[in-house]
């Protein structure tokens, strides 16, 4: 039977449409497969990339645990672990929750602090020495933390952002709408990102950050070399990476969605 060309038509649109539309939990992709750290590539200050220190980056019972019972001190010795794949336009959710007790010779703002960087330049790039990756943080404190009022701020390593449509060249950018918990307490995390145009923090499904146009920072030692070597000044891509800063924290339900 021949289908007029009319009812073809609004078929094949209606097919399209079918086939555009959001598969709820299929388009999510896990990015811990809850056995090993398959996946992801580690990178600590003072240590060649790849060498898990003192095995700090832990799966256990389907939880990333960052863990420092092997340790004799700390010594600087900043760490992350970071995804093998870089990203672009995505939406990132974990959760994340602050368990035991820093390292004793950690700086005091380490404390019940962490985070997870995004944008984050390749860790092929990073020197032996360097304690963090040129990228975007959103930063994860509790209770008792030194470093501020509120998780979810974002942090700038060799970073600026434009908030309200200005420059800042702020460190730290602070949070809104949020509050600290308590040690041992899971909290959600989604953050949304779209390329270079704009980045939205939400904490326990509220949003408390957003913010436009991440770029390097000339001024930085470390993004000066990447600019040198031919990187774009403004940031649209690049890796995620779950912090290990002298504070014991797990993550749990990292998933990614792609946006198109």
């Amino acid at each position: 039977m021949k289908i007029p060309t009319r009812f073809a038509f609004a078929l094949a649109v209606a097919c399209l449409a079918f086939l555009r539309l959001p598969a709820a939990e299929d388009s999510w992709i896990s990015l811990f497969n809850g056995k090993d750290l398959t996946g992801w590539t580690p990178k600590f200050a003072k240590h060649p990339l790849g060498v898990n220190y003192a095995d700090t980056f832990r799966a256990e019972d389907g939880v990333i645990k960052v863990a420092y019972d092997k340790y004799e001190k700390f010594d600087k010795q900043f760490g992350h672990l970071y995804s093998n794949l870089p990203y672009s336009r995505y939406i990132l959710r974990l959760e994340y929750r602050f368990t035991g007790t820093p390292m004793a010779d950690a700086p005091s703002w380490a404390g019940r602090n962490s985070g997870v960087m995004i944008h984050a330049a390749s860790p092929l790039t990073m020197s032996l020495g360097q304690e963090w990756p040129v990228s975007m943080e959103v930063q994860f404190l509790c209770t008792d933390t030194k470093a501020g009022r509120q998780t979810g701020n974002a942090c700038t390593p060799g970073t600026h952002l434009e908030l309200d449509g200005k420059l800042t060249t702020a460190h730290i950018i602070d949070a809104k709408n949020s509050t600290l918990s308590p040690m041992e307490e899971w909290i959600a995390v989604e953050v949304e990102v779209h390329g270079n145009d704009e980045v939205v923090h939400r904490i326990n499904g509220v949003e408390v950050l957003r913010y436009r146009h991440p770029q390097l920072d000339p001024k930085d030692a470390d993004a000066q070399r990447l600019l040198a070597a031919g990187a774009p000044l403004q940031l649209s891509s690049g890796h995620i990476a779950l912090q290990a800063e002298s504070q014991p924290v797990w993550f749990r339900n990292i998933r990614i969605k792609v946006l198109p």
